[in-house]
């Protein structure tokens, strides 16, 4: 099977566009499809002296590996790189929406997203707190995990993006429990790793001290561990974080669960930025993106690395095979 992979745009002012371009001579065994203004793509590719001519997508053609072509979806405004426009909000959000649709009717076997900017699309007024639970509220998919991977590490998050001070309440038995029971369901699905060893961070600093920096390991983190193992998954934890993320406890896990965004992402972004990986768990569908933010700073500039945009496409890829 040649595996159609759609591949969001993102914020036409960032360089979401730009890694787009730069697929130009990127020969995968699949077809991209990039969904997005084909005039901005071929505005900002002179612009980057790369000056190239994409067709538009066909979808009662066969798959052909290694074609790129656009599925095109207009601006709400005009675009200057490196400067948002709230007019555009809008339009990042039908980007979304038609690959959502796409892969839901299977016209496209997996997405790939670009970096869209959170606080430009809020200051639109919609509310939108990230990809993750965007993609969860569209497919009403009861439950998902963010989790990043990089070459010998996978982090997965118990919170996703949350405001520190409300970590801690959103760490329940029960939203513990159902993170973990879909992380191993996909690290077994989705990865064909028969018994997943998964290592458990705690909430608080050397894993609340016993019970003297907190008792949320006590309360909710280690019953519900308990539980699990009763069942047969192989957990470990909870853990202090500082120590958990060291080569001795690393060489036999299959994944971490971090409690929150920044306990576990730094880790893996200071090993493998530029070749991580964000992949969405618990979606009837496959989901990937690239391990950075819009950098408006180099957008228009050529400076942007596709590396992590194609290890996303390529883990989309066998995900969906």
């Amino acid at each position: 099977m040649t595996p159609r992979i759609a591949i969001t745009t993102g914020e036409p002012a960032g360089i979401g566009p730009d890694l787009c371009i730069a697929l130009a001579g990127y020969q995968p065994d699949a077809e991209l499809i990039l969904i997005g203004d084909p005039q901005l793509l071929a505005e900002r590719a002179r612009a980057l002296g790369r000056p190239l001519a994409l067709p538009a997508f066909r979808p009662q053609d066969p798959p052909q590996p290694g074609r790129i072509s656009v599925y095109p979806l207009s601006l709400r405004a005009a675009v200057e790189a490196g400067k948002l426009d709230v007019a555009n909000a809008p339009y990042v959000l039908d980007l979304l929406d038609r690959a959502i649709e796409g892969c839901m009717d299977r016209r496209f076997q997996a997405l790939v997203t670009a970096p869209v900017h959170k606080g430009i699309i809020n200051e639109a007024g919609i509310p939108f707190t990230g990809h993750t639970e965007y993609l969860a509220q569209k497919t009403a998919a009861p439950q998902v995990v963010m989790m990043l991977a990089a070459p010998g590490l996978r982090v997965a998050l118990a919170t996703t993006h949350l405001p520190l001070k409300e970590v801690p309440a959103a760490i329940t038995r029960e939203s513990l429990e159902a993170v973990l029971r879909c992380l191993h369901t996909e690290l077994n699905n989705r990865f064909a790793i028969d018994d997943p060893n998964i290592l458990v961070a705690g909430l608080n600093p050397h894993a609340g001290e016993d019970g003297h920096l907190g008792r949320e390991e006590i309360e909710v983190i280690a019953p519900v561990i308990r539980k699990l193992i009763a069942e047969g998954m192989r957990l470990s934890g909870p853990l202090p974080a500082d120590t958990l993320f060291t080569p001795p406890f690393l060489a036999k896990a299959d994944a971490v669960l971090a409690m929150y965004h920044d306990q576990g992402l730094p880790v893996l972004k200071y090993m493998g930025f530029g070749r991580a990986v964000n992949i969405t768990l618990g979606l009837p569908m496959v989901r990937t993106s690239v391990d950075h933010g819009t950098a408006l700073d180099k957008a228009g500039t050529g400076e942007a690395s596709t590396g992590s945009l194609i290890a996303a496409i390529e883990c989309a890829i066998e995900l969906a095979r």
